[in-house]
């Protein structure tokens, strides 16, 4: 596997990650959760060279962390372990936002622990508070640094604003976006600037939430509890069967390489810049497998051309997200 620098300050990760949070929580129905499939997929992935792993506290809440550190006992220089604070999930469904620097520190303190870790590798805020100045949320990620509970720092759905004010307080290492095929908003001026600042984009969701990967045509595909159904816009009635079809695209371009639709739509992030790592998710070793071979596709200018024109970007259907006031643009 191909290892790719995030940022200027000498963090090396796999060129393609794996997203952890689907092994606990979100996608897929609670029932065909399979802790023991998890863990073994987080070992394969050391096997195979994909030594990025992404979680956050949220998720579960807390039981993504606990899983992944259950993976990781024993195998810790094995990999870099990338976690989120920032969502506060209430009992009611709802969640917040907390960026205030008390709350910071508590949030790496409980992390730490149910990882069974000594350092987080890299450490996000999930969601700008925008209660909270970023200068400040920043000072106590830049404090945990100072304290060696955290290696390097980073932020979720930062706009360049944003991010510049932040890295004047600190380096920041990577930023985390939804970027695929389907969502390439950070394009316009997110990427720009991280590039001109030397910052990492991880790319998270980079198969539009399963979408790409060619599985999901209708609704029946998705179990009843699948937090798609009835939050993402993508996947409402009319706009799923719409970018269903533009999934299948792409599949038919990835059969004359003799690569699956997943791993073509991995190999045109990976050719976007070797700034980029997408950390696509899955909870079986088969479909890690599977992505981690798209590290191995070579794409040229036509390939790319032709992956491009078959996803227009105003023909894909439905908001990237149910809440885009979230994201910080």
């Amino acid at each position: 596997m191909e290892r790719r620098r995030l940022g200027a300050q000498g963090l090396e990760v796999s060129a393609i990650g794996l997203g952890c949070m689907g092994m606990s929580d979100f996608y897929g129905s609670n029932a065909e959760r399979d802790e023991q499939e998890a863990i073994a997929t987080i070992h394969r992935a050391a096997e195979l060279g994909v030594t990025l792993l992404d979680t956050a506290d949220m998720y579960g809440p807390f039981t993504n962390e606990q899983l992944v550190g259950r993976a990781i006992a024993g195998r810790r220089a094995d990999y870099i372990c990338a976690t989120k604070f920032g969502f506060q999930r209430q009992p009611d469904g709802t969640q917040t936002i907390n960026g205030r620097p008390e709350y910071v520190h508590a949030a790496c303190d409980a992390s730490l622990q149910r990882l069974g870790i000594d350092v987080i590798d890299l450490y996000y805020q999930h969601r700008i508070d925008r209660r909270v100045p970023i200068e400040e949320t920043v000072g106590a990620m830049a404090d945990l640094v100072h304290a060696g509970k955290v290696r390097y720092i980073g932020l979720s759905e930062a706009g360049p604003s944003n991010v510049r004010r932040a890295h004047a307080v600190h380096p920041i290492t990577a930023i985390q976006s939804e970027y695929s095929l389907f969502a390439r908003d950070v394009e316009d001026s997110v990427l720009p600037a991280l590039r001109e600042l030397g910052i990492g984009l991880v790319a998270y969701s980079p198969l539009g939430r399963g979408l790409l990967t060619g599985a999901i045509g209708s609704a029946a595909d998705l179990a009843e509890d699948d937090v798609r159904r009835k939050r993402f816009p993508r996947f409402d009635a009319g706009n799923l069967e719409a970018n269903a079809a533009l999934a299948r695209r792409i599949a038919e371009i990835a059969a004359g390489k003799g690569a699956t639709a997943a791993q073509l739509a991995l190999a045109w992030l990976l050719h976007r810049g070797d700034d980029i790592v997408p950390i696509p998710g899955t909870k079986r070793r088969v479909r890690l497998e599977e992505n981690a071979a798209a590290a191995q596709i070579r794409l040229d200018a036509d390939d790319i051309r032709r992956i491009e024109d078959a996803v227009p970007l105003e023909a894909v259907r439905g908001d990237r997200h149910w809440d885009m006031a979230a994201i910080d643009r």
